[in-house]
């Protein structure tokens, strides 16, 4: 059980990171433009320099909102963590991490939003783009979609013993 406690807090903790990462970083859509690589996240459109990001005004309600969900994702996982670690250490013999994993859940929904309206929005890429394709940020961002999940489900299943 120490063992399977141990594995999902390093997992939880590479969960956190690489939202952190995904959030910051601005690959999410890569591509060319004039023979060089562009790359766009959710702050910058960066090739040689980083500026803002040119977005339309039909998008820019949509770009603030993945930006809000994601930022709110990482708010929510950092929280789920200091959740657990209280519950370890607070909770008795049998009791199962129910705020824990409750608050992993919301995390995950935030990513669901965030990245279902980035991917319905923005993925045929900025139109200077030439052949846009997904960063590793967009893909971090589905991997921790799916490790939030798992971690969650795991937290609501399990018993401290």
């Amino acid at each position: 059980m120490l063992v399977l406690l141990a594995g999902i807090f390093v997992v939880h903790i590479a969960t956190v990171i690489m939202l952190f990462v995904s959030t910051i970083s601005n690959v999410w859509m890569v591509g060319t433009f004039n023979s060089r690589p562009i790359s766009s996240g959710l702050w910058l459109l960066c090739n040689e320099t980083c500026d803002q990001l040119p977005v339309s005004s039909d998008d820019e309600a949509s770009l603030k909102t993945v930006q809000a969900f994601m930022v709110l994702s990482i708010i929510f996982s950092v929280i789920a963590l200091v959740m657990f670690i209280v519950q370890l250490f607070t909770l008795e013999k049998g009791q199962r991490f129910y705020i824990t994993g409750a608050i992993m859940l919301v995390c995950w929904l935030c990513i669901l939003i965030g990245v279902s309206i980035y991917t319905a929005r923005f993925t045929g890429g900025i139109a200077v783009f030439a052949n846009p394709h997904h960063g590793y940020c967009f893909i971090l961002a589905w991997i921790c979609f799916c490790f939030s999940f798992i971690i969650g489900i795991l937290y609501l299943v399990l018993r401290k013993k």
